[in-house]
């Protein structure tokens, strides 16, 4: 998987969180369906960000041994 995966997947959780809290406020969601949504965005949103963090730490220990 690449940065832009990564960065693509994070948006769309966000834009489904959004959406999610969008529903939430204006009353038009029942909070049993929509916790869980939040709550699996949000751990997706994590996974994508913990792996971003790992392509960068390996991109910088490569660029250390070409050094």
């Amino acid at each position: 998987m690449n940065i832009s995966n990564n960065m693509s997947s994070i948006q769309s959780n966000q834009t489904m969180m959004n959406a999610s809290a969008s529903n939430i406020v204006n009353n038009k969601a029942d909070l049993s369906k929509e916790m869980p949504n939040q709550i699996v965005a949000q751990h997706a949103t994590t996974a994508n960000v913990n792996t971003i963090k790992a392509q960068d730490e390996m991109l910088g220990s490569m660029l250390d041994i070409k050094a």
